[in-house]
């Protein structure tokens, strides 16, 4: 089994950084009216040069004021406690199956949000009618598949769903959005902007059906808010 204690020194270090990080990034899910008591997870692989890829998360039932970079657990990638004195979020295992088989995912976040949480219960995919969402999410926000919670099975859900799709967002049946990116700042940012347009669109319902966006203008949108938007 892996030790931190065996890993080069500059590992150590960035495994320390990344539990900083993280332990920063849950602050905004509560910020951001995401997350109730101690639901949701944020978590961000740690890339070992030459060795197995490890990943920080929050440990089980921990509330958000406790979560301070040493209370941050780090597990292998088989969701196996690697360090940390608690244990690690019952999603550990669907985070680390999306690592294991999505090698260009960094962070992974789990919300209980309500709006998108709400999607999720009826099973319906929230459709793009926003340019938000074009930018974003290219295209629709997708439905995964009804997974019980403790084993890989949410994992699987995830991949299936968002392998080969450009949405970085999934909403599990029944369960709640999952949100991937480059990182775990990417992810978070994904789980805010699902949560946006699942409350700006189920307005709209309210006033009618809403107008979707032509996929070539989704095609148009999503290239340059990838590729031009922001500082580079």
């Amino acid at each position: 089994m892996t030790t931190l204690d065996a890993l080069p020194a500059d590992v150590r270090d960035e495994v320390a950084r990344v539990r900083a990080k993280v332990a920063r990034l849950h602050a905004e899910l509560p910020r951001w009216g995401l997350v109730v008591w101690t639901a949701g997870n944020v978590s961000e692989r740690v890339r070992v040069p030459g060795g197995e890829d490890l990943l920080v998360i929050k440990p089980s039932g921990v509330t958000y004021d406790e979560l301070t970079a040493d209370a941050m657990v780090v597990c292998d990638l088989d969701g196996v406690l690697v360090d940390g004195d608690r244990a690690p979020s019952s999603d550990t295992a669907a985070h680390a199956y999306v690592y294991r088989h999505m090698p260009e995912v960094g962070g992974v976040v789990h919300t209980h949000s309500t709006y998108a949480t709400a999607w999720a219960a009826r099973g319906e995919e929230i459709p793009c009618a926003l340019t938000m969402m074009a930018d974003e999410f290219g295209g629709p926000v997708p439905v995964g598949p009804f997974a019980l919670i403790g084993d890989d099975s949410i994992g699987r859900g995830i991949v299936d769903t968002l392998t080969g799709s450009r949405s970085p967002a999934v909403l599990m049946r029944n369960h709640g959005p999952f949100t991937i990116g480059r990182d775990a700042t990417a992810a978070v940012k994904a789980a805010v902007m699902v949560e946006e347009v699942a409350r700006t669109i189920h307005i709209a319902r309210q006033l009618g059906e809403p107008d979707l966006i032509a996929d070539s203008h989704v095609d148009a949108l999503y290239a340059r808010y990838q590729n031009v938007y922001g500082q580079h």
